[in-house]
């Protein structure tokens, strides 16, 4: 919902305004700062806003109880209003936004106060001479923080705002929180990130679960929608929001896009549309606008991933149309593919503990891929993406089941199947068979695969051999393999080029496979056909063939 920059060590304001100013795509409303007079050194807080609750008093940075205590926050809590109520010190709410509750929650609790936190956040708090600043679990909302020559610190939402000003800069870690007195602690610790972790649950809670993910993420007073891609997150995910927004006869906007009308994601999107019955967008791109538009995206998402840059370019341009319509937030489906090993590579799973291994390995890098993706291509255009497979109850439940009810079976069991089978209801039907059971598909393949073969095509004439074949000597620390790589990695290195940045930026392989090109065509069962077998059972018993499956 916006972006943050934080100094604290130095005077020099405006430095710290005109970096702030670099992330107005973020928070394109309203802008402010607050002066810290009373640190001795100097500080300061900045905040460019994108105003989604309380559009009128909700403008940051926020005081809390003192004149020395004074917060920025980017993201949402979504339990806010509960934690009103559980205050005890007599803190007088300032505005009806759901930030404010951060800085009061932390005046009642101090870094307890982090465990009750429902929702996603980047902020810094700054009380007295102390610093507190926090990222949620999953890394949703992205920040950095770096120290410059002069001994200063910064933290701030995008890279971008830390380059020219500090000489070392760092992810901050997720699931982490910084205190002046204790330094970086990692206060989120569920039981599935142990390597010993047995995970043993079954399904039967996850339509539930996941239903009161979604319902939750309606929270807005700015106008929402629904990212709808035609696979099985997206559509699941829009699914549930028209469930809740018929009980108010509100209809839902929804959103796809394509490379023509007949691109494998519009033509499935547009059927799940028109069986939810949304007001359904379909924007058609180019490949000329998909270039066009690399060098803005590569400056908005800040990697040089080819994974990245291939889905977020037609992200980027879908969220500028649906800023356009005033649409400010919108639900995506990011996190699933992670949490039940849904990518295609995870069919060579050698075993099902690998299997496992390999969604927990995921889920922990989510805030270098997809999740990344997802902010920096929505906020690139001031649009809120909101990732309800990544709710912190559902999470855990979901990556408590055994891994026997998530493994892919070639001819038995597709990939997702557990999750499939958890939302295939034939009363009052949440998707139409041929969405709810099609095979996964890439984003960046779904909207025409024409767009990644263009795009290789088109670095291939711009790339020489002689580049490529000395690309170890121009970029050491990870080096693009592919011209494709290096075009990416050419253009992102004229903003990010920084003696510690390149080691920032992971790139997404597929593993267990020997083409390690991350389109999911680069995988040998991409066109194979799955049965669905009995999720309550071991995988001895096919039930139902795709094609013979019950018909609403």
């Amino acid at each position: 919902m916006c972006g943050i920059l934080a100094a604290f060590g130095t005077r020099d304001y405006q430095k710290a305004i005109s970096q702030s100013k670099l992330l107005t795509h973020r928070g394109p409303d309203e802008s402010d700062h607050v002066i810290l007079n009373h640190l001795p050194s100097g500080g300061i807080l900045c905040h460019e806003r994108l105003s989604i609750i309380d559009l009128h008093t909700g403008k940051q940075p926020i005081q809390g109880s003192s004149e020395k205590t004074w917060m920025i926050h980017n993201g949402e809590i979504y339990n806010h209003e509960q934690l009103r109520k559980t205050l005890t010190k007599g803190q007088i709410a300032r505005t009806k936004s759901d930030s404010e509750i951060i800085v009061h929650l932390f005046e009642e609790l101090g870094t307890e106060s982090l465990h009750h936190l429902d929702g996603v956040f980047s902020f810094v708090i700054s009380s007295g001479d102390k610093i507190f600043a926090g990222r949620d679990p999953m890394g949703v909302k992205p920040l950095f923080y770096g120290t410059a020559s002069d001994g200063s610190l910064w933290f701030a939402s995008e890279m971008k705002c830390l380059v020219s000003v500090c000489e070392d800069i760092k992810i901050f870690p997720p699931g982490h929180y910084y205190h002046s007195d204790e330094g970086f602690v990692q206060y989120y610790k569920p039981e599935f990130y142990s390597g010993d972790f047995n995970p043993v649950q079954g399904p039967e809670r996850l339509e539930e679960l996941l239903s009161s993910a979604v319902k939750k993420r309606l929270m807005s007073d700015a106008p929402l929608g629904v990212l709808l891609s035609g696979g099985l997150d997206s559509s699941l995910v829009t699914s549930i929001v028209v469930r809740e927004a018929k009980k108010t006869g509100q209809k839902v906007k929804s959103f796809s896009i394509g490379m023509d009308p007949n691109s494998l994601d519009l033509a499935k999107a547009r059927k799940a549309a028109d069986f939810l019955g949304t007001e359904h967008h379909e924007i058609i791109f180019t490949v000329e606008e998909g270039l066009e538009a690399l060098k803005e995206l590569i400056y908005k998402t800040e990697s040089y991933d080819v994974t990245t840059t291939r889905a977020a370019t037609p992200m980027l341009i879908m969220s500028k149309y649906i800023a356009s319509l005033g649409v400010k937030v919108v639900l995506s489906g990011e996190g699933a593919d992670e949490i039940f090993g849904g990518y295609l590579y995870f069919s060579q799973a050698p075993s099902q503990k690998e299997f496992h291994d390999e969604c927990v390995r995921r889920v922990k890098r989510l805030h270098t891929s997809d999740v990344l993706r997802a902010d920096r291509a929505t906020m690139g255009a001031g649009v809120e993406a909101r990732v309800p497979f990544l709710d912190k109850e559902f999470l855990s439940y979901a990556m408590s089941i055994h891994p026997k009810h998530k493994v892919i079976e070639e001819g038995k069991r597709c990939e997702k199947y557990v999750l499939r089978k958890a939302f295939d209801c034939h009363i009052e039907p949440y998707l139409p068979d041929e969405v709810l059971w099609r095979q996964k598909e890439q984003f960046s393949d779904g909207v025409g695969y024409s767009w990644i073969d263009e795009l290789k095509a088109y670095a291939e004439a711009n790339v020489s051999d002689q580049e490529i074949s000395s690309a170890a000597e121009a970029f050491p620390h990870n080096t693009p393999e592919t011209k494709e790589a290096y075009l990416i990695r050419r253009i992102w290195a004229e903003t990010y080029d920084h003696p510690t940045t390149p080691s920032l930026i992971k790139r997404w392989i597929p593993k267990w496979q020997a083409d390690k090109d991350p389109s999911g065509r680069a995988n040998k069962i991409h066109v194979k056909k799955y049965n669905h077998v009995d999720i309550a059972e071991d995988t001895e018993q096919p039930i139902l063939d795709e094609k013979q499956a019950p018909k609403m």
